[in-house]
């Protein structure tokens, strides 16, 4: 029996302007019924702030509906371990870092942000150089950030990949904010606005985010699970006329729903059974997980 009967997938941006078509925020709803499933959304908002409006309004109407409901976003739910305490962060790792993103991201209606700024003094809290966050749009210098050729990583360091990248290889850094696959931008962008949505009135009482608040299982206590995805994972058939971030936000989409009704969603969640005890409180406390990673 399937665990969830709505899913929102969302592939990310983090865009200085407002965006459509190719690079923007795609996001696609796919909802069970009567044992079938069918898209009834692939919407292409040209913000960030409109995004997560339209994506609180209608996961809130999901839920009011009795809908049990995934939504994955394609960026980075975490940073690699140890990077919560170089910034001098005790206690609930993973919640104590996002609220420092959203306290120091300023992310206008119109996508301008300040995403550099906040890397560059990150750089500084963690290592006082240029370090590990690098890439930048401008030609331009900061003492914390550089435009590119970053030095690689020590064995002091914080690693450059978290656990679930070093499984995905075709992953991209979190610490890369510019050029192709910046997650690190997405990161920046996302996660303090996947924390808005989290606390949401009409959600926060009835949210969850995977692995963190959850563990690496499924919990039936929330009726809406926030996670994290990977839509290259998969093969992405294109769809006519429609750049590619429709087409893998589609697919994934379809992809996550079929594991669902075929009783394997629980398997999904439970992530690499091949976890250490080390690792797997790595990942539920600090480093977040791709849904579906290892998976079919």
């Amino acid at each position: 029996m399937a665990l969830f009967d709505a899913y929102v997938m969302v592939d990310w941006s983090g865009a200085s302007t407002p965006r459509r078509g190719k690079d923007s925020i795609w996001y696609s709803v796919l909802l069970r019924e009567g044992g079938k499933t069918r898209q009834t959304a692939l919407e292409n908002p040209s913000t960030r702030h409109r995004a997560t409006e339209e994506l609180s309004d209608r996961l809130a109407a999901l839920v009011a509906d009795g809908r049990r409901v995934l939504a994955g976003f394609d960026f980075p739910f975490g940073y690699p371990c140890g990077t919560a305490e170089r910034l001098g962060i005790t206690g609930l790792r993973w919640r104590h870092l996002w609220q420092l993103l959203d306290d120091g991201l300023t992310d206008a209606s119109d996508n301008a942000n300040n995403r550099f700024d906040l890397a560059e003094s990150l750089n500084e809290r963690i290592s006082g150089e240029a370090f590990p966050f690098w890439g930048n749009v401008r030609e331009e210098r900061r003492p914390h950030l550089v435009r590119r050729h970053r030095r690689p990583h020590g064995s002091a360091d914080l690693a450059e990949r978290r656990i679930c990248d070093r499984r995905l290889p075709s992953t991209q850094p979190v610490w890369k904010l510019a050029g192709v696959g910046s997650v690190g931008s997405q990161a920046l962008t996302g996660i303090p606005r996947v924390w808005q949505i989290r606390r949401d009135p009409r959600l926060a009482t009835v949210t969850h985010i995977w692995p963190f608040e959850t563990g690496l299982r499924f919990d039936p206590r929330p009726r809406l699970h926030l996670a994290e995805i990977y839509p290259s994972q998969i093969p992405v058939p294109m769809l006519a006329d429609l750049p590619k971030d429709a087409a893998q936000v589609t697919a994934i989409t379809a992809h996550l729903a079929r594991l669902d009704a075929e009783d394997r969603m629980e398997t999904t969640l439970a992530g690499d059974p091949d976890l250490t005890d080390a690792e797997r409180d790595c990942v539920e406390t600090e480093e977040a997980w791709i849904l579906g990673a290892l998976g079919p």
